[in-house]
C-alpha cells in the first residue's frame, strides 16, 4: 500500500466534502482524520516514527499548509486514542473541535464519560471545555464512576458532584446562607447544571406551613429525568447533626403534600462549606446528600 497517497487522498476528498454545508461535514472530517491516523500509525509501524515528517512537508506543499507536522500528529493520536473498543462506537457523534479537547485526557472511562454528555447534553465545544476544566467527572464519586462504567441503574442522587462550584463572577465573600442564596440566584441555570442533568426550577425560600406556622426551603427544585423532587439546603458552617434533621423534615413534607404516587420520593441536597462525614455515617436516610461548595 502506497501510504501517502491513500492520506492524500482522504483528504483531498475531505477538503471537497466539507464545502458542503450540512451537519454531515464535521461526522466526514471525524471519520476521515480517524482512518487516516489509523494509516498513519501502521506507516509509522512499517517504516519508522519520520513518517509523520516525511508525509507532513509533502502535504503541505501539495495540499496546504495546515496539514503540518502537528495535525498529523494529533490524527495519529486521535487514532490511538479513540480505537479503543469502549469509545470506538461514539466517536462519530463528536465534532473534531470535541475531539481535541478530549484528546489529552489519559483515562479511557472519563473521555467515554464526557463523550456521552456531548450527546445527551447537546454540548457545544465551549461548553465541553468548561466541564473539563472543572473536572465534572473527577468530582463525581468513586461509587458513580464505577456504576457509569459497567452501565448501572444510576440515580438523581448519583451525578450530583463534591465539591458543587457556584459562580462568584464579582469575587463576593460569602459569609452568610443569604448571600450564598443569592449567589446561586444570580446564575440559577448554572447552578442546577452542576447538580447533575433535567432540574428545573421550582422555588426560592419556598413556603410550607406546619401548624400555624410558616417554613422556608432555601431551595425547591424538581429532577425530570428521574421525576422526583429536590430540597436544596444551604449551609455556611460545617455540616452539623441537626442540618439532617431539618432538611429530611422538609422532605417528608413535600413527600405528604406534594409528590404524586407517579413520581419518585424526594432527595435533599445539604450544600455546606465542609462535610462531616462522621454525621453522615450516622444518617439512616440514604436519599440525604451533604455536598461541600467551592466558589469559582
Amino acid at each position: 500500500m502506497n501510504y501517502y497517497n491513500e492520506i492524500k487522498n482522504k483528504i483531498i476528498d475531505d477538503e471537497v466534502y466539507s464545502k458542503i454545508k450540512d451537519y454531515s461535514k464535521e461526522r466526514h472530517k471525524v471519520i476521515t482524520y480517524f482512518e487516516i491516523g489509523k494509516l498513519l500509525t501502521e506507516a509509522g509501524g512499517k517504516y519508522g516514527d519520520n513518517i509523520i515528517e516525511e508525509y507532513s512537508k509533502k502535504l503541505v506543499i501539495e495540499v496546504g499548509k495546515k496539514y503540518n507536522r502537528s495535525t498529523l500528529f494529533r490524527m495519529k493520536q486521535f487514532y490511538n486514542v479513540f480505537s479503543n473498543e469502549k469509545v470506538a462506537p461514539l466517536v462519530q457523534q463528536l465534532s473534531w473541535s470535541h475531539c481535541l479537547i478530549l484528546l489529552p485526557i489519559k483515562n479511557i472511562n472519563e473521555i467515554n464519560y464526557y463523550i456521552n454528555q456531548v450527546s445527551k447534553r447537546n454540548l457545544s465545544k465551549r461548553q465541553l471545555e468548561e466541564i473539563v476544566k472543572n473536572n465534572e467527572y473527577e468530582r463525581l464519586p468513586v461509587a458513580t464512576r464505577n456504576k457509569l462504567i459497567y452501565k448501572d441503574r444510576v440515580e438523581a442522587k448519583d451525578l450530583v458532584p463534591n465539591p458543587i462550584l457556584i459562580k462568584n463572577k464579582n469575587n463576593i465573600e460569602i459569609i452568610t446562607e443569604k448571600a450564598l442564596h443569592h449567589l446561586i440566584l444570580e446564575d440559577i441555570e448554572s447552578f442546577m447544571k452542576e447538580l447533575g442533568n433535567s432540574y428545573s426550577f421550582i422555588g426560592s425560600e419556598y413556603k410550607i406551613k406546619i401548624g400555624n406556622t410558616y417554613n422556608y426551603i432555601d431551595l425547591l427544585l424538581y429532577n425530570i429525568e428521574f421525576n422526583c423532587y429536590v430540597v436544596v439546603e444551604l449551609k455556611v458552617t460545617e455540616l452539623k447533626k441537626e442540618h439532617i434533621g431539618q432538611i429530611e423534615f422538609y422532605m417528608n413534607y413535600i413527600d405528604k403534600n406534594l409528590r404524586k404516587v407517579t413520581q419518585d420520593k424526594t432527595i435533599g441536597i445539604i450544600i455546606c462549606k465542609k462535610d462531616n462525614k462522621f454525621i453522615m455515617e450516622y444518617c439512616s436516610d440514604s436519599r440525604i446528600l451533604a455536598k461541600e461548595y467551592q466558589l469559582i
